[in-house]
This record gives C-alpha cells, structure tokens and sequence, in this order.
C-alpha cells in the first residue's frame, strides 16, 4: 500500500509518499494539469511495484472537487477530502510552534491517512448527474450571496445621503430590478423629488408590477418628503457609488434567474428528484441545493444518523467529568444546513406532523430554532429512509410515531 499526502495549490502539487509502515519514499512538487497527474502515476508506478492494485494506493487532499480530484479517483485510487482545520490540528503532535510549509502539509496528509484513515470520510462517488447539480446550485447560491453583500453596501451608502430611497423603494424591494432602475434613472434626493408619476408607473409596468398607480404615488410622496442634505460635490460622489452598486445588482439579478433555470434542468433530470419533491417543504431549488450537498452515493452514509451528523441537525453531546451538556453543532456544511433550515420552515405548513412535532418541542420550552433544527434532524432522517428504499414520502408513515401525542 502507498500513502500520498497531497498539498495543492492553484498551478501545483506539493506531494509526499509513503509506504505501510511511514517511511518517505518520496517528494515532489508536480505541476496541475495533465502533466502532474502523469508524474504523479510514475511515482505511484515507481515506488508500488507491478502488484500494487490501483485502491492500494490512499491519497490525502483538502478539497473533494476539481479535475484533479476527478482523474485520481477514475485512476481508482483512494481519495480521502481532508478539512484544514483536521490538518491543523493534527500537525499539533509534531509541535506547537505553528510553522507551516507545503512540504510539512503534505507529510501530515500522508500521516493521516496512513494513521487515521479510519476516522476519515472518503470523497463520495457521486454520479456526474449529481456532481452537474451540484456545481450549477453552488453557483447559484453564491450569486444570490453576493447580491445579498451588494445590497448591503448599497443600503449603507443610501443611508449616508439618500435615506428617503429607502423608504421610497421599500415596498418594491431594493433588490427588484425595478426599483433598482428608478434609483438610476434618479440617485440623488433633488433627482428623486423631480421623478414624474408617468416615468415611475412606465418603470413599473416594464416589469408588470400590480397596482403599479397606488405604488407610483406612494414612491412619489416619499421621494418628495422633505430631507436633510449634504454639499453637492459629495451628493455626486455618493450618486456615483449607489449607481455602480445598483448596475450590479441588476446584472445579478439576471444571472440569478438564469442560472435558476439551470438548476431547475439539471436537478429534475436527476433521478432523485421525484423522491426529493415528494418531501414536505422542498420545491426545486431547496431539493437542488439539498441533492448537491449529500449526494447521490448510496454507500456514503451507513445511516440515518451519519447522514444527520453530515448535514449538522443532530445535537453534539459534551461530556467530562461532572458535566454534560447537549449543544448544536456549529461546524457543519452551511449551504446544506441553510437549504435544511429553509426546508424546515415551509414544512410546518406543508406537513401537519411537521407541525405537531415542532409545537411538542415549542410546549417543552425549545426555542424557536432549536425546534425547527429538530423538525430539520426528522426529517433528514425521513429523507434518508425514503432514498434507501426508493419511495416517496408518505405522511401517515413519516409520523406515526407522534401522531397521537398530545401537546400540553
């Protein structure tokens, strides 16, 4: 058996093998690409012998993504996604000083999956269908993300000179395009108050906005409300900057309903879509994002628990000595944990069971997330059940367990 540590770069690899018992066979840095990979075989081919088997060789790297990732696991070798923080820590038994290099990180991944492999969770083999999935509801997540940062410059600097825009624009959301449009058209308070009724109500129907008179006048009035203002010269320089964030905003906005007609293709030509819609408070894009994180290995999680222990809805106990406490776990996957919690909230109204056990928890005195991360860790669990027998979602099943439990 060989064990590769693998410390990677964005145009390199820092690699170190290793045989069964942890002696260094060899170093070196390789580049990305085809070329790397090449040499990487030759190590392998070099150091392995002719009846090393392809899984008889363990490779450590922190990431689970990449076409570097892909080739080693299509060469079928063992590849193990190993997190920083795992590495950091484990570095500790060779010393306390914090001295890092990419040689030293390499050692330490070949350390740790000869020693530690056990304990460590190997990079799913996910079907490219899944992967396609993931990578188009990734990318839409972090589109919507960076509008969300955008917004918020954006609404700071309003508040700096402009505060009469947001309270304007605060019925037709300063993220809509529409709104975003008129603040353009017009981004200074004087600008604002000169705004026609007619130039607002045509924004608005470009957009097909409902009620669009009742809105233009209320637009219009808060405009038109009287303000405090600063000297013209900086007026124009904060003009300047609130037309540069909305331009942006606006052109998120349409990637954001592009790629959403992306993830909608990809997740529903999935084969585990039909079970993913069947559950309660899961529409296409949360059963996209949900699909993404987990996978679609069916290897990966041995139970219902482990899945939960991934998707971060199970408790972590903490004991030592006198003292245990059950607390939350707050180092997870966050975009699974942010779908979950999404797919919890709609649930109490999509799933009476789903309600009638987060009003158990609420009579319990839980607090309102606590409850809904227990209505996310059920139904985590319920997933799980319905992906392993391939059936979908059944309510009278799902909850049979509390559903005579009265509440008090």
């Amino acid at each position: 058996m060989l064990l590769i540590g693998d410390d990677w770069a964005e145009d390199h690899h820092d690699v170190e093998v290793q045989d069964e018992n942890g002696r260094k066979l060899a170093t070196a840095n390789l580049p990305e690409g085809v070329a790397g990979i090449a040499k990487l075989h030759e190590l392998v081919a070099r150091h392995g012998g002719a009846d090393l088997a392809p899984d008889d060789v363990v490779v450590g790297i922190e990431t689970d993504r990449g076409s570097w990732v892909q080739a080693l696991i299509a060469s079928g070798y063992q590849v193990f996604a190993i997190n920083p923080r795992q590495v950091n820590r484990f570095k500790e038994r060779y010393g306390t000083s914090g001295a890092k290099s990419d040689k030293g990180d390499a050692h330490a991944l070949a350390d740790m999956v000869r020693i530690d492999r056990a304990q460590l969770r190997p990079v799913a083999g996910d079907s490219e269908a899944a992967q396609a999935v993931k990578v188009v509801a990734r990318a839409h997540q972090t589109l919507i993300w960076e509008r969300t940062r955008t917004f918020q410059r954006l609404r700071s600097t309003l508040r700096e000179y402009f505060p009469a825009a947001l309270v304007a624009y605060a019925d037709l959301a300063l993220t809509s395009t529409d709104a975003l449009e008129l603040l353009v058209k017009a981004p200074t308070p004087t600008a604002g108050a000169k705004l026609t009724r007619t130039q607002i109500t045509a924004v608005l129907a470009r957009h097909r906005r409902r009620n669009r008179e009742a809105k233009a006048a209320t637009v219009q009035g808060a405009l038109r409300e009287p303000q405090l203002g600063l000297p013209e010269q900086v007026t124009a320089a904060y003009a300047a900057a609130t037309m540069a964030h909305a331009r942006l905003i606006i052109a998120l906005n349409e990637q954001i309903t592009a790629m959403e007609e992306q993830v909608k293709a990809h997740f529903l030509a999935h084969p585990d879509a039909e079970i993913y819609l069947s559950m309660p408070g899961i529409g296409e894009i949360v059963g996209a994002r949900v699909l993404a994180e987990f996978g679609d290995d069916p290897t990966r999680y041995a139970s219902a628990k482990a899945r939960k222990n991934y998707a971060g809805t199970s408790p972590v106990t903490r004991a030592s000595g006198k003292s245990h406490t059950v607390q939350a776990r707050y180092v997870r996957n966050n975009r699974l944990a942010d779908a979950l919690q999404t797919q919890a909230f709609c649930a109490l109204r999509a799933s009476p069971g789903a309600r009638r056990y987060y009003d158990k928890q609420r009579a319990r005195e839980i607090g309102y997330n606590p409850a809904l991360r227990q209505v996310g860790n059920r139904l985590v669990g319920i997933l799980h059940g319905c992906l392993k027998t391939r059936t979908h979602y059944d309510e009278a099943t799902a909850w049979s367990h509390h559903a005579h439990t009265p509440v008090t």
